[in-house]
């Protein structure tokens, strides 16, 4: 696999794991204090490092420079993926501008263009992930891409893309949620922006809302922090220190939930029950050779299709080993069939998201499940 390279990801992840000490003196503590003062001494001329807790705190700065050595480019941090979301497209977009979007993404990311960006005079046009790379981008003045795409798992070839909207002038925004900035560097093959909701795998316990935005791009960082700043999109101390307390542990739970991840696609591929099964890591899946030129591993979402919703629904409800749940990323496995948001997926498509549990454990539980049905 040629995402990027074994060394420079563990680099990336050793600068992440080192970029608060780097900063120290001697006596410091070891790990980011959790300050909650939104005020700071501030006499005379009001420059300083920090000023008022809404422009940031010691806290966020921290997380945010660990995030920032992950993703090899300035991060803001946000308190949600989709105030993440919603800085980028702000800070990008004016009236009259085409966009060009996958038509099988996160459905809020849609939502929110039809109900606040389109009454402002911007329009979107939308085709599966896939054709994003081929689509013709006359016309257009911003391509995002989300991929894998959730929650269907299709694949977008990003450096294709990111040469063709650079010879354009258009700009490229990655949603990187499901991948991750430590498996899929998306600013190195070429997207202009990265969005990444932390609140799933970067943080990895289920506890922390956060999201944010990278860029190499000075004039474009510029905006989404006065975004930030205008808005009051700033996350508290206490999820900040949540964040960066989760990236510690990151390469290692990705290592198991990826492991995990691939076996639970094996042995559902060749169950009876499940008439399909979507994880790029599988040699079968139709994204299986992209995937492993962008991507370090493939993951811990896996798609199984059922022959119907009660089927689905059945199989989450009596598996032990799976939380019933939205979102995904923690450390235990979770499933929802994701039909119920209204998503174009067949009525009996669950999307799996696999923990860290014991892989033997786990595997059984699941076929002892699948068996029942």
């Amino acid at each position: 696999m040629t995402g990027h390279s074994e060394t420079d990801r563990h680099a990336r992840m050793m600068q992440a794991l080192h970029a608060f000490g780097r900063s120290q003196r001697k006596g410091d503590p070891a790990t980011p204090p959790i300050v909650s003062s939104v005020k700071f001494n501030l006499p005379g001329d009001p420059e300083a490092p920090f000023v008022y807790g809404r422009y940031g705190t010691p806290t966020l700065e921290a997380t945010e420079a660990a995030l920032g050595a992950l993703e090899g480019a300035p991060v803001i941090g946000f308190p949600s993926g989709m105030a993440a979301v919603t800085a980028a497209l702000f800070s990008s977009v004016k009236s009259g501008d085409r966009l060009l979007l996958p038509s099988d993404g996160y459905f809020a990311v849609r939502a929110l263009i039809a109900e606040f960006l389109e009454i402002l005079g911007v329009k979107a046009d939308y085709v599966p992930t896939p054709a994003l790379s081929t689509h013709s981008l006359g016309g257009y003045s911003l391509v995002w891409v989300e991929t894998p795409s959730n929650p269907g798992l299709d694949i977008c070839d990003l450096q294709r893309l990111a040469s063709r909207t650079k010879l354009a002038g258009i700009p490229l925004i990655a949603d990187n949620t499901t991948a991750t900035p430590f498996l899929q560097p998306v600013l190195d093959l070429g997207a202009d922006i990265s969005i990444c909701s932390d609140t799933k795998a970067v943080s990895g316990h289920g506890d922390a809302l956060f999201g944010h935005v990278a860029s190499r791009n000075e004039g474009f960082m510029a905006r989404v922090r006065a975004w930030r700043k205008m808005s009051g999109s700033t996350p508290g101390p206490w999820e900040s220190f949540l964040v960066q307390r989760g990236l510690q542990t990151l390469d290692v739970r990705l290592q198991r939930m990826c492991t995990n991840a691939k076996a639970v696609a094996e042995l559902a591929s060749n169950h009876a029950k499940i008439r399909n099964v979507r994880y790029p890591g599988l040699e079968t899946d139709p994204c299986n050779a992209l995937a492993a030129q962008q991507m370090s591993d493939f993951g811990f979402l896996v798609g199984l299709t059922f022959s119907d919703a009660a089927t689905a629904e059945q199989f989450i409800e009596h598996t032990a080993s799976i939380y019933p749940s939205t979102s995904f990323g923690a450390v235990h496995t979770s499933g929802e069939r994701r039909a119920r948001w209204g998503d174009a997926v067949p009525e009996g498509y669950v999307r799996l998201s696999v923990g860290c549990e014991p892989t033997s454990h786990l595997l059984r539980s699941l076929k002892d499940s699948l068996d029942a049905l």
